[in-house]
């Protein structure tokens, strides 16, 4: 009973210190900001496939539509000449983490109770494990100067759980990719807060 007390907290611990993704965000220092103030999808996106669109650009295109409305934009089609064109990248990789610490055990415990290495021998443990980290991409361009103004990025660690469940997750990152978006549309006001469903 005590041990399973232990694991709870110590699982509620990593819980807790677990970050979201790491973002960052550049826009154009001569971008006009302040004279935009519509939108619309560029024509085949980054995260969509040959043919047709994909759940992963559906998905984007939602949660990006609910942050661009909070600050005032208007949605418009291409054929309509928005001020601003939307273009999603999305890419993961797969990477391999090592970490080297002191060892419990004397060279894998083959020596217990035989012998032991001299004084000052030093065991080390080598761990390695993989994981699939994403990048995320949200690029504002200026339709009329096919310009790129502003671009939002994410970075993090993709988890199977996360590959299960996108959609609450990709409403996620896009809320913290765009909370380094401060711009409104021309003439609106103070960003509203966006609902999340």
């Amino acid at each position: 009973m005590r041990l399973l007390s232990i694991l709870v907290i110590s699982l509620s611990c990593l819980t807790a210190c677990t970050s979201g993704p790491r973002v960052f965000a550049n826009a154009d220092p001569e971008a006009e900001f302040a004279t935009y103030s519509t939108y619309g999808f560029a024509e085949q996106l980054g995260t969509d496939r040959p043919g047709y669109s994909s759940l992963l650009s559906q998905y984007l295109k939602a949660a990006t539509t609910r942050e661009m409305n909070a600050r005032g934009y208007a949605l418009r089609e291409l054929s309509a000449g928005p001020d601003l064109t939307i273009n999603f990248y999305v890419h993961t990789e797969e990477k391999i983490r090592t970490t080297t610490s002191p060892s419990s055990e004397v060279y894998y415990g083959y020596r217990r109770g035989r012998y032991d290495p001299w004084a000052g021998y030093a065991a080390v443990e080598t761990e390695v494990r993989q994981y699939t980290e994403g990048t995320l991409t949200i690029d504002l361009v200026d339709t009329g100067d096919s310009r790129l103004v502003w671009e939002g990025t994410a970075v993090g660690r993709v988890r199977d759980d996360v590959r299960e469940n996108l959609q609450p997750v990709i409403d996620s990152v896009v809320t913290d990719v765009f909370s380094r978006y401060p711009q409104t549309a021309a003439g609106a006001g103070p960003i509203e807060q966006a609902n999340q469903e």
